[in-house]
């Protein structure tokens, strides 16, 4: 470390502060930076480097300089002091890098997930790590347990937290963890091969071993949409259900559409019913709609509850959630994404459109007051009229929470604005087929950079940030959004036309964002009354902590009306880290490249433009200019060729000294793109590539 780095501009040098300070400073450094390259510095950072709370625990994950050699090093000189090693999301290391794992002969937690790994170098490993409690690898096809050995499955009997995801119908290594105490399972088998032949989850009964789940604490299963993986995990279920574990606390499931129940589950869950309290619950849909299962679960202290797309009633939130209003000061996350009933007095004539209870959404507040996570999506939610009866105004008492997930229309004012012209019908807002865009006449604003659109007291949304100033995570999601490319289907070619409320939500209600100096992730997706995009740039200029941002379908549809605000918000957004954006007829020109390269610590960019255009120079100057990004996944309207060009030009300039690089570019409604999805890997496909809410999507501190 040169001299000029290591000072302050009043001349206080950096070594001057204490060891504690200096400790504090260095967890923030990579792992592999620390070790190999602070170290060497100096006597005092030598010793500094080898401290138990820095090499305790190793994070290699999103280290994406992190190469096989340096892996290496790094075991060979702190080694015997892991304890805990996290390599998931590693996809670009060899399968050799691995091998180097089992040096590490003190680790009790390790993390392998998407990593590539072997039967029989996951046998070697760990028959080396005898005090491994705590593991998570992938099961992918040609897994075989035979080729475990018996010091391997003497170890895997001492694990007492797993997390297997699974690439292919297997039990994987659940078997031979005999101490289990924690499940977390991973679907995302495909329903085909990359030949076409048919998967079958049957695969998997002539295995002579089965599930130990006598200690089991928590179980938890996320499925990929298909119906292979429910065919899968019934199997695991099937054990679960022939004897409940006494203490079970946590039992949730996580599928997309619908999961029919069949006798074992019904048998699972009376027997849930009956013998244990739980803390934490997730269903599919299907086992809660019309069900009277809810009122003889017990719960002891709930920490977290999702209720994902069910048709849960206020009266059934109220009265078998929330137990009439009992004090829940345990329950930390909540999710009620998709229910479109849930604030809704119980009523055959009620429609989603029509305004919420309030009494209902008092109720939640006043019983869940230590809520950290709240997830009200997809749903409608209007407020009624009267003092203190808006949406806005009763989770401003949730002064806890750190995240939130809204649908865009609630947060409008009941009454229209005054300073605002009548919306357009929203029928208009979207372009019909793919023929000429349609251009709707608008009121004439003034150029963002004229005057920036400041946040209004007299808004309800801008009192509720106002009373939310440690809020980390928002989402902003039209209530009727579905994004363009969806998992293992076709692009989504027609668009459902926005919420009638949410034209009431335009430019002054993004500034209002920017009172949230903490926020760290930013989510605004199909907001038709935003006009200049004014908002943006307050929170360039406010959010200075911002490192995920995922903009979608804002303002009209045929134009990219915010496109000068956004490129001199990214001239602000220097911590920046994750940036989607999904938008038709999208620009991805030179100006929007320019801008973008000045986002000096870009990781991950996805851009998703039915009918988009992308400048193949631009993206090659881009590339050269920000060193960090390693992912680029550009969906637009360019030809299979014009694809395939930039993408060979992009590796072939970048993938050297990029070994992370992982670029896909393609057209959005040609019909290979599922093909080409499937070879993205997980990490980036589950984090930035596809669109979700991930507001309370599972319990807080699942896995570390």
């Amino acid at each position: 470390m040169p001299p000029a780095a290591a000072g302050m501009a009043d001349g206080v040098h950096l070594l001057g502060f204490s060891d504690e300070i200096l400790l504090h400073i260095l967890v923030h450094v990579p792992s592999t930076d620390l070790i190999l390259n602070v170290r060497r510095t100096c006597r005092k950072l030598a010793a500094l480097c080898l401290d138990k709370s820095l090499v305790h625990t190793v994070l290699l994950q999103k280290d994406y300089q992190a190469s096989e050699d340096k892996v290496r090093q790094l075991v060979k000189e702190v080694g015997h002091e892991i304890q805990q090693l996290s390599m998931a999301g590693c996809y670009w290391l060899p399968g050799s890098a691995v091998e180097h794992v089992a040096r590490c002969r003190s680790l009790v937690k390790v993390n392998l997930s998407g990593c590539h790994l072997t039967s029989l170098r996951l046998s070697k490993m760990l028959s080396a790590l005898q005090q491994l409690r705590s593991l998570a690898i992938d099961v992918s096809p040609g897994f075989d347990a035979s080729h475990l050995s018996s010091e391997c499955k003497a170890t895997l009997s001492r694990v007492r937290e797993l997390k297997q995801t699974l690439f292919t119908p297997s039990y994987g290594v659940v078997p031979c963890c005999t101490s289990l105490e924690k499940l977390l399972l991973y679907f995302e088998i495909l329903d085909r091969t990359r030949e076409g032949a048919i998967l079958s989850g049957q695969l998997m009964v002539g295995q002579s071993n089965v599930p130990h789940y006598q200690n089991l604490r928590i179980f938890y299963a996320r499925l990929a949409p298909g119906y292979i993986n429910q065919e899968v995990v019934r199997l695991y279920l099937a054990v679960l259900s022939d004897r409940t574990p006494e203490n079970l606390h946590a039992f949730l499931i996580s599928v997309p559409g619908s999961f029919a129940e069949s006798g074992a589950t019904k048998n699972l869950l009376d027997s849930m019913a009956r013998n244990v309290a739980l803390d934490a619950l997730q269903l599919p849909r299907s086992w809660l709609n019309g069900s009277s299962l809810l009122q003889h679960l017990k719960f002891n202290n709930p920490f977290y509850f999702s209720f994902s797309r069910c048709t849960l009633s206020g009266g059934h939130l109220v009265q078998q959630v929330l137990q009439g209003g009992k004090d829940l000061h345990s329950l930390a996350s909540l999710n009620l994404s998709g229910c479109t009933h849930c604030l809704s007095p119980d009523t055959l004539l009620h429609k989603a459109e029509d305004d919420i209870d309030s009494s209902i959404l008092e109720t939640l507040v006043v019983s869940c007051c230590n809520l950290r996570h709240l997830n009200l999506s997809v749903a409608h939610h209007h407020s009624p009229e009267g003092l203190g009866r808006h949406l806005c105004q009763l989770l401003a008492r949730l002064s806890h929470l750190r995240s939130l997930s809204l649908p865009v229309c609630s947060v409008a004012n009941v009454a229209p604005r005054a300073d605002r012209a009548p919306p357009q019908p929203v029928t208009h807002a979207v372009p019909c087929g793919f023929g000429k865009k349609v251009r709707i006449g608008v009121q004439s604003c003034p150029s963002p950079f004229s005057g920036q659109a400041g946040p209004q007291p007299s808004s309800v949304f801008w009192s509720l940030l106002k009373n939310l100033p440690f809020l980390e995570h928002l989402e902003l999601i039209g209530s009727s959004f579905f994004s363009a490319m969806p998992r293992n289907e076709p692009a989504i070619r027609n668009m459902l036309p926005p919420c009638s409320r949410a034209q009431n939500v335009g430019d002054s209600e993004v500034a209002a964002i920017s009172q949230l100096a903490f926020l760290r992730h930013l989510t605004l997706a199909q907001l038709p009354g935003m006009l200049s995009g004014s908002g943006l740039v307050s929170i360039g200029l406010q959010c200075q902590q911002l490192q995920s941002l995922s903009l979608a379908n804002l303002g009209m549809m045929g134009k990219v009306v915010y496109m000068p605000a956004l490129l001199d918000m990214l001239k602000h957004c220097k911590r920046l880290k994750d940036l989607r954006l999904e938008q038709p007829y999208f620009s991805a020109n030179a100006q929007f490249f320019q801008a973008l390269s000045q986002c000096s610590s870009l990781q991950r960019l996805c851009l998703v433009s039915r009918r988009g255009t992308l400048q193949p120079d631009a993206v090659l100057a881009f590339m050269a200019c920000c060193l960090h990004v390693v992912v680029c996944h550009l969906f637009t309207g360019e030809s299979l060729a014009t694809c395939k060009s930039l993408k060979q030009s992009l590796l072939r300039s970048f993938q050297v000294e990029r070994p992370a690089l992982n670029v896909v570019i393609f057209p959005l409604l040609h019909e290979g793109l599922t093909d080409v999805i499937r070879d993205v890997p997980m990490v980036h496909l589950d984090e930035i590539t596809l669109f979700k809410s991930r507001v309370a999507e599972e319990p807080p501190n699942l896995w570390w």
